[in-house]
């Protein structure tokens, strides 16, 4: 992972402070020297390195933001007017060594859009007569004609004009299978391409596409991200005040404007600014471990505050492709035997559901026939001659425009194919994206477990195959068929109401994960994906998440270990600093005493416990009977 510039420059200002002390102590001591002599690398290093640094804290108090780093930016600033430069010193290298720990596991925002906006093509092949030219995108007008070759990503929005063949749009509209297209079909700009190539005319300029707006969406959502306030902020808006009030009184009962400076130095919220950060950094590295990529440090501290969690359909809570779920034979047909029949033709077709009857071939042990004769006309369906016996597998609505009274079983939810055996109507196959077998089971767990009050499904999907979903996993509030600018203004709605947990797998996901309070990519679907999200789960399993959230919660506990114990040893120092017995320098050594204590107890965040999970999977109720059997 390449560095910000934020790690950049903080580890800059640090190595910068550390060179300035080392000089320092070698002019005082090793080489006696005196006066201002040994005072000039100080200088240096509160000029270079805390004027930055004191800037920044001054624009946040322009704000109104009152963080854990404001004790260090008073005490750098009354290190300077009392002449204290070692200790101011030592000041700018606590507080730019934490802000470089945190900074070095984040990346920059802009990448999201850097990965969408990479993803698409620059170009474009137009067709103008027989002549075929690459032209850039934003040169492609509305009603031209262009070229999708095979394994490529459509770059417009369009219809199609000539090819046959199938597009995988899961990514953008969250259904689960890949959309066969024939002339007329309109296609969506950032949809994959089969193994055919396709001949579109334009319906939209790039700027309008679908694609575009999905962009456009995103943007948005950076923008208007929420902010959350960090653990070392909580904790710093009670500590802070606390401590200059404890300075003042010394400074007012004494007259002493050192001892003022003693305190702040004794007070600089160390455990805040670098225990926090290194707690978060060995979870980082423990979840890295269990294959959980922590994006955002800021998701470890808040998912532990999560009340609702918000799932997409496809992919999170199903296994994100079809499976063939029922078989509606007509009477006098064995089941065994037609499915035999129709997977010994689906074996030379490349339609989206052949592969999920060949799987239900190879799980019900039925064997295949071989195939003399095969066709698969655009509009048509697939024809062939298996065992002796004519079959073709069509549509519904191709069989009723032939056959208005053939005996078929009444439309239901899901996708659906239609088997004739020598003309005849023999059978119905219907297929839907599975619910993995333990989503009830973790649906059930997350408010006992994790204080879960809220779960909700948000799906681009039918209204009846999100419902089909949710009734067997135990959601009750359902949100279907909505595009990615509506699942984003529910989500922030939810959010402004209790801190959200959003799972998701798609592109159109992404402007929801960004939303969210934490976003969570679920598998490697989609760079863009998993560049909105503030962690990826890279083992897409349920169990996962859960492992996540114990992450986090152990992540949370550590740290306020580690902080409130640094904290409350620093109250100790204060005192004697108030009392006179601490000078400004001694205070300095003492608090990094403390720190080193607050960090030793902070790695423990790294260490693996014995478990990390109280999730047990059980299986759906009946899911030991197959759905073939119906």
């Amino acid at each position: 992972m390449k560095a910000s510039p934020l790690f950049r420059k903080q580890s800059l200002i640090a190595v910068l402070a550390v060179l300035a002390i080392v000089i320092h102590l070698v002019l005082l001591y090793g080489l006696q020297q005196e006066g201002r002599i040994p005072q000039i690398p100080l200088l240096a290093a509160l000029l270079l390195g805390g004027g930055p640094l004191v800037w920044e804290l001054l624009v946040k108090l322009a704000r109104r933001e009152f963080g854990s780093d404001l004790l260090a930016g008073i005490s750098i600033i009354t290190a300077v007017l009392l002449e204290e430069y070692l200790a101011g010193t030592l000041v700018v290298l606590m507080l730019s060594g934490g802000e470089a720990l945190e900074a070095y596991a984040v990346r920059s925002a802009s990448s999201v859009l850097e990965a969408l906006a990479k993803r698409m093509p620059s170009i474009a092949h137009l067709k103008t007569g027989s002549q075929l030219q690459d032209a850039p995108l934003a040169q492609i007008a509305v009603g031209d004609v262009v070229l999708v070759l095979p394994h490529e990503i459509c770059p417009v929005d369009g219809i199609v004009l000539e090819g046959h063949g199938v597009m995988d749009e899961s990514y953008l509209t969250g259904e689960p299978y890949r959309i066969s297209k024939t002339p007329g079909a309109a296609v969506l700009s950032g949809a994959i391409n089969g193994e055919a190539a396709l001949t579109l005319r334009v319906a939209r300029v790039a700027a309008d596409s679908r694609y575009a707006k999905i962009m456009q969406v995103m943007k948005s959502s950076q923008q208007q991200r929420p902010r959350i306030r960090r653990l070392g902020d909580q904790l710093g808006a009670i500590y802070t005040p606390l401590a200059v009030a404890l300075g003042v009184a010394a400074w007012g009962f004494s007259g002493d404007p050192v001892r003022f400076l003693a305190v702040l130095v004794v007070a600089t919220p160390c455990p805040l600014l670098i225990a926090i950060p290194v707690a978060v950094i060995g979870s980082i590295s423990l979840a890295a471990k269990r294959a959980i990529v922590i994006r955002d440090p800021s998701t470890l501290e808040n998912l532990a505050a999560c009340r609702t969690v918000i799932f997409d359909k496809t992919g999170t809570l199903t296994y994100g492709e079809p499976q063939l779920t029922e078989q509606a034979c007509a009477d006098g047909i064995e089941a065994l035997e037609l499915l035999s029949l129709t997977a010994s033709m689906e074996q030379y077709s490349k339609h989206p559901l052949s592969h999920a009857i060949l799987q239900a071939a190879k799980t019900q042990g039925v064997a295949l026939h071989q195939v003399n004769e095969i066709s698969e006309k655009p509009g048509a369906g697939l024809r062939g001659v298996v065992d002796g016996r004519t079959l073709r597998i069509t549509s519904r609505k191709q069989l009723l425009a032939e056959q208005p009274q053939a005996p078929i079983p009444a439309a239901a939810g899901g996708l659906e194919c239609v088997i004739l055996v020598d003309g005849v109507f023999a059978g119905l196959y219907r297929f839907r994206d599975q619910p993995r077998s333990d989503g009830a089971s973790f649906i059930h767990h997350l408010g006992p477990k994790h204080q879960i009050q809220k779960v909700m499904l948000l799906s681009g999907d039918r209204l009846s195959e999100v419902k089909y979903l949710a009734d067997l996993v135990g959601v009750h509030e359902v949100h279907a068929s909505k595009s990615p600018e509506e699942k984003v203004e529910i989500v922030r709605a939810e959010t402004a109401k209790a801190n959200t947990l959003f799972v998701g797998d798609g592109i159109n996901d992404a402007p929801a994960l960004l939303a969210a309070t934490v976003g969570v990519a679920f598998g490697q679907n989609s760079d863009v994906t998993t560049e909105a999200a503030g962690a990826v789960i890279l083992d897409p399993t349920l169990k996962k998440i859960d492992e996540f959230m114990h992450i986090s919660q152990r992540m949370r506990r550590i740290a306020l270990q580690s902080a409130v114990g640094g904290m409350a040893l620093s109250m100790v120092g204060m005192l004697f600093a108030a009392a006179g017995y601490l000078p400004p320098v001694a205070g300095a050594i003492s608090q990094e005493a403390i720190d080193v204590l607050a960090v030793l107890n902070a790695l423990r965040a790294a260490w693996a416990p014995a478990t990390l999970t109280d999730f047990q999977a059980e299986s759906r109720r009946g899911d030991a009977d197959s759905p073939l059997s119906k």
